[in-house]
């Protein structure tokens, strides 16, 4: 009896290592696919304070909490579980997949530049009644949840590309700690961005002579990084869906338009200090004029479409 009891025990601390180590495994993994994921992290990063500009401070973070939920949903219920299916019956079509994904964030890139080149001035009582509609933020966030999409699903292809000879369970698992840590770190940065002004005037109205002045420099500052981060988060979209169609042009051997970049930026930036980033801003740059140039066809297609002159009109 005795030697029962010890060898279940035996057998108990044994799946408690293998478990152990699986969770290890899966944590290296999830680290791994983030890692490679960043650029797009950095991406939606970007974008998304985009949708929350002109809206009411005390609007800001219910906002940013409904877009996360939204998030969550993409990445666990709709995008997970179809990539794990695609990549055990269907790998092929993860590429055109994600080439729709990409030319989808060229429009809406391209459609931003089109609209602040040809948006018109509107007095602000137009503006403060837009930003008292509740249709409005409906509007922006649907829209944040249709980009985060796309996005979310560029990051949780990168991840299972990394993970792709693992078991099925190990995807899944990996998928989902990718999944939650990434929707988490980005909404919790987006967070921070948009009340970094409030932060800032709370500095300004105690502590220290220094607090306060970091607190006034908060203050001001903000409102001009929220608007270069909306226009990073337009060139953003534009670099990563350009960079998508790129590699999925060249990935299905219909175009070779990426290698010819690489080779170009190789050539121009290895004979400058820091090379690497001369390389990399030549890529994004190249994929982003790519991008705006694909994102315009669409837009000119779209906005020749009887029913889309109309709705401009509105």
């Amino acid at each position: 009896m005795p030697s029962g009891l010890f060898a279940l025990l035996d057998d108990v601390a044994t799946i408690a290592k293998v478990a152990a180590a699986s969770i290890d495994d899966i944590g290296a993994a999830a680290s791994k696919a983030g890692v490679k994921a960043a650029g797009v992290v950095i991406d939606d990063t970007a974008v998304t304070p985009r949708y929350l500009t002109g809206f009411t401070p005390n609007r800001e973070l219910p906002i940013i909490w409904r877009i996360a939920k939204g998030s969550f949903k993409n990445k666990l219920i709709f995008i997970l579980p179809v990539l794990l299916l695609l990549s055990a019956l269907a790998q092929w079509a993860i590429t055109p997949i994600l080439m729709v994904g990409g030319a989808y964030l060229c429009f809406e890139g391209a459609e931003k530049v089109w609209h602040s080149l040809t948006a018109k001035d509107h007095p602000l009582e137009e503006d403060v009644a837009l930003v008292a509609d509740k249709n409005h933020e409906e509007e922006m966030v649907s829209g944040a949840i249709r980009t985060d999409f796309i996005l979310s699903g560029e990051i949780m292809v990168i991840a299972l590309n990394e993970v792709l000879s693992e078991p099925l369970g190990m995807r899944a698992a990996t998928l989902a700690v990718v999944a939650i840590v990434i929707t988490i770190a980005v909404y919790g940065v987006v967070g921070l961005i948009v009340k970094m002004d409030d932060i800032g005037l709370h500095m300004s109205k105690g502590g220290t002579g220094v607090g306060r002045a970091i607190g006034r420099g908060l203050v001001t500052a903000m409102p001009k990084l929220l608007a270069a981060l909306a226009t990073i988060g337009t060139a953003a979209m534009l670099w990563v869906g350009g960079q998508i169609v790129l590699h999925g042009l060249h990935d299905l051997h219909l175009a070779n338009l990426s290698e010819p970049l690489e080779h170009f930026a190789e050539a121009v930036g290895g004979g400058l200090p820091v090379a690497g980033l001369w390389e990399w801003l030549i890529n994004a740059g190249g994929a982003g004029i790519f991008g705006l140039l694909l994102g315009g066809i669409i837009v000119g297609a779209l906005h020749l479409l009887p029913g889309r002159k109309k709705a401009a009109a509105h």
